[in-house]
């Protein structure tokens, strides 16, 4: 199973700023809707975003989930991602981290398309 970078980092976060043809913006999501998890604890929310790992889009891409956090670590990562191939990002809900509520962070989940060629050997 592939390492997921996380992280988080005081600042601003802005995906405008790197935007590239390799990325693919997803939204905003979330584990589950705010009403969801509103009574969930952060130990709770972080176990569900470990269980989900791999997605298939309409076209049957897959994608593998390499990264979830944000901040400059999030900025830092993702620029070394897009040397790997095409990337997905996803804007997730973060009320309830209170890291991110208190700095006023984004929170990201960013994935990488796999290949039928050599990425999909780093996985």
């Amino acid at each position: 199973m592939p390492q997921v970078r996380s992280g988080h980092d005081t600042g601003i976060g802005a995906i405008s700023r790197l935007r590239s043809s390799k990325i693919k913006k997803m939204g905003k999501t979330g584990i589950g809707t705010w009403q969801e998890n509103e009574h969930k604890t952060v130990q709770e929310r972080i176990a569900e975003e470990d269980l989900v790992q791999e997605r298939h889009d309409e076209k049957g891409n897959r994608w593998q989930k390499i990264y979830f956090g944000g901040g400059e670590h999030y900025r830092h990562w993702l620029e070394q991602f897009k040397e790997l191939g095409e990337v997905q990002v996803e804007e997730l809900d973060s009320r309830g981290f209170k890291c991110f509520e208190n700095s006023g962070e984004k929170l990201f989940r960013v994935r990488l398309k796999k290949d039928k060629g050599g990425l999909t050997d780093l996985f």
